[in-house]
């Protein structure tokens, strides 16, 4: 076991013999979320973000993902007997900020640890508990995040004509932003953009000299992807000229999430192992998340197949109540503090699913 990798990720490898080389993977970090589960081991931690003391939960499952991969690792361990090769388990910090991967991958990750054959990976969500679901192809979104910077000229509030208004500004851009998906990208061209912060100005009688706008941007192809990030630039710059801005805006990329795409072949080995191991109904098609990942990261710098899925992690039935009634949208997902995924049978699916890829390949 080796420790510190990429910071603070972990990479265990047990050798067994010649055979083939597999990694598994689990990501390990929390949210800046307060916990509101209210479960007897609910998160009361805290961490320094900018400066600032803030709560911190695994509102995304990594809790589930680590235990997971131990639970695995450690069977795969005594059964040493029923497989020959190499299992590498790494434990990957900083999937939330985009980071953790290539940092791993830029501390000597690929020179330090045996080569993989294929890298398996998996991500609880909302779904049934026990069932597993994987697609080949692109499984999750490539992911941009930017700050834009926008410049005004500030005044007091009773005299707004001597001012260059940046909140007027910065307003107009965000639902000016709200037009790119519905108006220049066709219905059949999947883009998500979200603007999750707008900030400017300290006091209620103060018009600032500068707005920050975070937004965020899903999508599915590589050029959808610049044709967003391009309208968003176009956009922005536009409403600085419009409002006479004394500088152009500073547009800031933030982090940057490829496509996840499943190996064809390697997905196919994947969906017949399970559907060999679990009852039919356990093992279902998954359609592409706009949720990002940085697992690809992996494969790619590698160039060596992978394969993602899904582990439902929601009580079957409160599950099948809320899909009835149509209300799946109300159960708490992934980064919602009351996002807490059902531990039985979501924990053994979990370890099951990886053992079971996993002897695909060491079997063989």
């Amino acid at each position: 076991v080796t420790t510190c990798v990429g910071h603070t990720g972990v990479v265990g490898v047990l050798r067994n013999g010649d055979g083939p080389a597999i990694m598994l993977r689990a990501d390990m970090d929390a949210l800046p979320v307060r916990e509101a589960t209210g479960l007897p081991y609910a998160s009361n931690v805290t961490a320094l973000q900018q400066g600032k003391s803030v709560p911190v939960m695994h509102a995304c499952g990594h809790d589930m993902h680590v235990t997971w991969l131990i639970g695995a690792a450690t069977l795969l361990a005594q059964t040493r007997n029923a497989w020959r090769g190499t299992l590498t388990a790494l434990f990957q910090p900083a999937e939330e900020t985009g980071t953790g991967a290539q940092a791993m991958i830029d501390d000597g990750l690929f020179k330090r640890f045996p080569r993989p054959g294929v890298i398996l990976g998996q991500h609880v969500m909302v779904g049934s508990s026990g069932v597993v679901s994987t697609r080949w192809g692109v499984i999750t979104s490539a992911g941009d995040s930017l700050q834009v910077r926008m410049f005004g000229r500030g005044a007091h509030g009773s005299m707004p004509q001597s001012s260059i208004d940046p909140v007027v500004m910065a307003a107009a851009t965000v639902l000016r932003l709200q037009t790119i998906v519905s108006r220049e990208l066709a219905p059949t061209d999947a883009a998500v953009l979200t603007v999750g912060s707008l900030q400017a100005g300290t006091k209620e009688n103060v018009i600032p000299d500068e707005a920050v706008i975070k937004l965020n941007v899903r999508t599915f192809d590589e050029d959808i992807r610049r044709r967003v990030l391009a309208a968003i630039e176009r956009i922005v710059n536009a409403e600085a000229a419009a409002s006479r801005a004394p500088k152009k805006p500073e547009i800031t990329a933030l982090d940057r999430y490829a496509l996840v795409k499943n190996d064809t072949e390697a997905t196919k080995r994947i969906i017949d192992g399970f559907r060999s191991y679990f009852p039919a109904d356990r093992v279902k098609d998954a359609q592409p998340t706009t949720a990002s990942e940085d697992f690809g990261s992996f494969g790619t710098e590698w160039q060596v197949p992978s394969v993602f899925w899904f582990v439902g992690g929601t009580d079957p039935e409160t599950y099948a109540k809320a899909k009835k009634s149509a209300t799946i949208a109300d159960l708490p997902t992934n980064h919602n503090p009351r996002f807490a995924p059902v531990i039985h049978p979501t924990l053994e699916t979990g370890v099951e699913a990886l053992v079971v890829a996993s002897q695909i390949w060491l079997t063989a």
